[in-house]
């Protein structure tokens, strides 16, 4: 395996085909890049997250089939003025709506005629303090958001025109003697949420190179070599856009701005590993090796297994997504497991022909030379020669620590870690995609309005609609005198089918939060039991329940589905990979079970950092398992690259010293590694969208427990505790002292 390993190093890096490598990677990424649609004109951040045949979207088929003139999905106009709305205020509302009846925009569907209304019976509409008034206008509910953006700012701008050139959607919404216009309800929400992911694309991706940028230079102290990552993680992004953005076109894939955000970090942190990884081995062998092409050879050798089997471990875990039903899940899955692929392609064909064209001068100022080098130097500048200390002050420590105490260690981490673990289990999730958005943005002042005036249930009312069969079903008596419902509309009969009725249940809580989902099956439950009162059969099937609540509990179904699908799975893969990549089932077991109580840990810290430090009442309920795929396949990394410089010492020299080495050895590269990739999650949490600022933290934390506790401490505390039976079912090759100790000669199987 090692002399094929080294002619795969010549094959990309030899000294003619490393020119080779670097121009094939050039043309590739150029031709990509003028040949296929760029993934970011490709994005479709309305996609559907639901199966089609999940309830609430059989319910808002059958609302849009049977009841045309109530489909759709509505934006709410919210007027507001502190102090009252004046006859000014009414009349610009009502010429408003003559303008949107008489020039109605793309995709717009039902209008309340409000222009057609008296003054008095509009004053009517408005709150008990006359202060706010909603004003509905309902779009198509496929409409592209693109679509309904551009609606919105023509809406904004008709309003502006229409109240002689001061735009109230520039007022403050309080502590002013001014009318304020703000835009809610679900297409202003859906609006705002795909404007803040799009406006943290560029930003995100600025930040995460710079983070990336000073990290390496403060690490490596080399200009050149701190660039050398940045260009490889650059022409891998520059070959998988266009590939992503090819298979979104063909209609192959969906993606969404925010599977790109997330992919553009994750690219960039485990792409920047791979390539220390890589570059880290070569600075060894440069110290031992005075030709760099040998040196590189020895390098690929020693690091290409390790790499190739950490990026396929994550390109995996990745993939697991595609077993997910809920969409959001699904969508995830082929670009992060495609960016990671081809950044593993990059990290042992790019980065090595790279190194291989710059030699020793890649480290400038710090150049890597051989004991022999360092001495004729000093020799031919006269001063005293002073061989170069071999590892780490502190990588030596840590490696002495595990070993000469490892009970102490192993006891004191789960200690530590399981303390922390015990936080998970009080982390309460929600739904809510308002509660990610920023107390600015207008779609949640909006809502703020509506709450403060109105009830906050009718920003996104329940359809509660049912088939009676003729029969004369009190579904309105039965829905208002449930808890937390504020009121019920009156029934409205299908023209198409007269026994098909709707209502409109409006709560008197936020309809995006948990207490809310949990009612859906309550007012589910409440409309069957009507119909079974009055002698309608099968009422199961005879009741549909949707809007935007309905939708969030369908999804929150759906996730805790694919979490106890996708968790087990993602664990059962990892197990197998490492079982044949280290041959050890024993040694396999305890490296899962170290991931899994970081992201305990994780998950736990995360909780209270969120909750105690930032405030946050809630994390979204799809982090867990985001946070969960990264960490487990991101963790498994480092253990990987860690326990296989172990495995290979242990065949020189006994397992003990092995570990200590192993662990001064990868202790500066690791440590360098987790650093910035916990740097570029962190990143997220300089956004402002409150789920990739929570996911941003939790994953940070998870990568920094992997990188300071569990790889360094926990795993080789475990290994020396076990010492030989961390092979099994393979035997360890017994060396020195344990040959003498044992009387007997093992060898690997």
């Amino acid at each position: 395996m090692g002399v094929m390993l080294e002619k795969l190093g010549s094959a990309v890096a030899g000294r003619r085909t490393r020119w080779i490598t670097v121009i094939v990677w050039i043309v590739l990424a150029g031709a990509l890049t003028m040949w296929l649609p760029a993934v970011g004109g490709q994005e479709k951040n309305n996609a559907p997250n639901l199966e089609t045949d999940s309830p609430s979207v059989l319910a808002d088929q059958l609302m849009k089939d049977k009841f045309p003139n109530g489909a759709g999905v509505p934006a709410l106009l919210v007027w507001h003025r502190d102090a009252g709305l004046t006859e000014e205020d009414y009349a610009l509302i009502q010429k408003t709506s003559q303008l949107l009846s008489e020039q109605p925009l793309p995709e717009q569907g039902e209008l309340l005629p409000l222009h057609q209304m008296p003054a008095p019976a509009l004053s009517k509409l408005a709150s008990e303090d006359g202060g706010t008034l909603v004003q509905p206008i309902t779009f198509a509910e496929n409409a592209d958001t693109e679509i309904l953006r551009s609606n919105l700012e023509k809406l904004q701008g008709l309003v502006k025109e229409a109240a002689g050139g001061t735009s109230p959607f520039d007022a403050a919404t309080t502590g002013v003697d001014a009318l304020s216009a703000r835009i809610s309800g679900p297409v202003g929400i859906q609006v705002d949420a795909s404007a803040l992911f799009k406006g943290a694309d560029v930003s995100l991706l600025i930040a995460t190179v710079l983070i990336v940028l000073i990290l390496l230079l403060l690490i490596y102290r080399s200009p050149i070599l701190a660039v050398v990552p940045i260009v490889g993680v650059g022409f891998a992004y520059l070959v998988t856009s266009p590939i992503l953005g090819w298979l979104a076109s063909e209609g192959w894939i969906t993606v969404d701005a925010q599977a790109i955000s997330i992919m553009t970090v994750l690219l960039f942190g485990a792409g920047t590993d791979y390539c220390l990884f890589f570059i880290a081995h070569f600075r060894q062998e440069l110290e031992r090796e005075d030709n760099k092409m040998t040196a590189l050879k020895i390098a690929f050798r020693d690091a290409s297994g390790a790499i190739a089997m950490s990026g396929f471990t994550v390109v995996l875990s990745l993939l697991a997504l595609l077993a997910a039903k809920y969409g959001a899940y699904q969508r995830f899955a082929i670009p992060f497991s495609l960016s990671i692929f081809i950044m593993g392609i990059a990290s042992l064909t790019l980065v090595p022909a790279l190194l291989s064209i710059m030699g020793r001068a890649s480290f400038f100022p710090f150049i890597p030379r051989t004991e022999g080098m360092q001495q004729q130097r000093a020799e031919k500048r006269s001063k005293p020669f002073r061989p170069r200390r071999q590892g780490s002050k502190l990588g030596t420590a840590v490696g002495s620590l595990v070993v000469a105490k490892p009970w102490t260690v192993v006891i004191a981490s789960v200690i530590f870690l399981g303390a922390l673990a015990g936080f998970a289990p009080q982390v309460k999730f929600t739904y809510d995609l308002l509660s990610s958005f920023p107390k600015a943005m207008p779609s949640r002042e909006g809502f703020d309005t509506i709450s403060t005036a109105f009830t906050p249930g009718q920003l996104a009312p329940i359809t509660v609609a049912a088939q009676t069969d003729g029969k004369p079903v009190e579904l309105v008596a039965s829905l208002s005198d449930m808890d937390l419902v504020d009121s019920v509309s009156e029934p409205v009969q299908s023209e198409e089918d007269p026994n098909l009725q709707s209502v409109q249940v409006t709560l008197n809580i936020n309809p995006y939060s948990q207490e809310a989902m949990d009612l859906v099956p309550l007012l589910r439950g409440a409309a069957e039991e009507a119909l079974d009162k009055v002698g309608v059969s099968d009422a199961e099937s005879k009741v549909w329940v949707g809007g935007q609540t309905a939708t969030q509990h369908d999804s929150q179904l759906l996730t805790d589905r694919d979490n106890k699908v996708i968790i087990p799975l993602v664990i059962g893969m990892i197990l197998v990979l490492l079982i044949v990549y280290l041959r050890s089932i024993v040694a396999a077991l305890y490296l899962i079970a170290t991931v899994l109580l970081s992201f305990g840990s994780a998950l736990g810290l995360g909780w209270i950092v969120l909750h105690y430090g930032m405030g946050a009442e809630a994390i979204q309920g799809a982090i867990p398992l985001y946070a969960f795929v990264f960490l487990i396949a991101l963790g498994e990394d480092y253990n990987i690259f860690m326990i296989s410089s172990i495995w290979k010492k242990k065949a020189k020299m006994p397992l003990k010293q092995a570990i200590r080495e192993g662990v001064a050895e990868t202790g500066g590269v690791i440590t360098s590694a987790g650093l910035i990739l916990a740097a570029t999650f962190a990143v997220l949490a300089t956004l402002p969208i409150q789920v990739l600022v929570q996911f941003g933290v939790i994953t940070a934390i998870g990568v920094l427990m992997d990188t300071f506790i569990v790889r360094p401490f926990l795993v080789p505390a475990i290994t020396t505790l076990l010492g030989n039976r961390a092979f099994w079912p393979a035997r360890a090759e017994l060396v020195g002292e344990e040959q003498s100790k044992s009387g007997k000669h093992r060898q690997i199987v």
